[in-house]
């Protein structure tokens, strides 16, 4: 038998800087921090606590995103050590209702405005670069923390999406770029 392999597929992923963060393209030496947050309660919003092998193939997910829609969400990166503080961006995956921008933060940076930061510098570009007319946020019920991040981004809660894995989601609406 002889295994033939195409040459790898590239994924152009832009990087967005804000004040403190970097929204940059996923890579290998992300994997254990994103590993050590799936294997957490606080990945309950993503359908965790999950493995290590899940967590790498959501991982991977991240980057085929990008290269199925032509855009996806980022790794937030501290910009002075580029330590990973989470993933953050606009996804519309098979079966959601709409294009989500979508939040999720390491422990590391609970509290500390970096889901806020990197939210809106996503939500600038889904707006401003892929011409999105409006978006989505979904959280679980009960979330209280996510549900405050889409207030202050001045989403409202619009309906209930029934995730296709059989729970439910909060839908929140965010304001049209023009009521910016």
């Amino acid at each position: 038998m002889t295994v033939a392999f195409a040459e790898p597929a590239t994924v152009a992923i832009p990087t967005l800087t804000t004040a403190r963060l970097r929204l940059r393209a996923p890579g290998p030496e992300d994997f254990e921090a994103y590993a050590a947050f799936g294997a957490s309660s606080r990945a309950a919003g993503v359908g965790g606590p999950f493995g290590r092998a899940d967590a790498f193939r959501n991982f991977c997910a991240l980057i085929g995103h990008w290269r199925m829609r032509g855009y996806g969400r980022w790794v937030v990166a501290e910009r002075e050590t580029d330590a990973p503080l989470g993933i953050v961006g606009p996804m519309y995956p098979e079966g959601w209702p709409e294009p989500e921008i979508a939040w999720t933060v390491f422990e590391a940076a609970e509290g500390r405005g970096v889901a806020f930061e990197a939210a809106q510098a996503a939500r600038a570009f889904a707006y401003g670069t892929l011409g999105w007319r409006t978006a989505i946020s979904c959280t679980l019920p009960g979330n209280t923390r996510s549900e405050a991040l889409a207030r202050r981004m001045g989403a409202v809660e619009d309906s209930v999406f029934q995730h296709p894995d059989g729970f439910e989601l909060k839908v929140w609406r965010h304001p049209a770029p023009e009521a910016l």
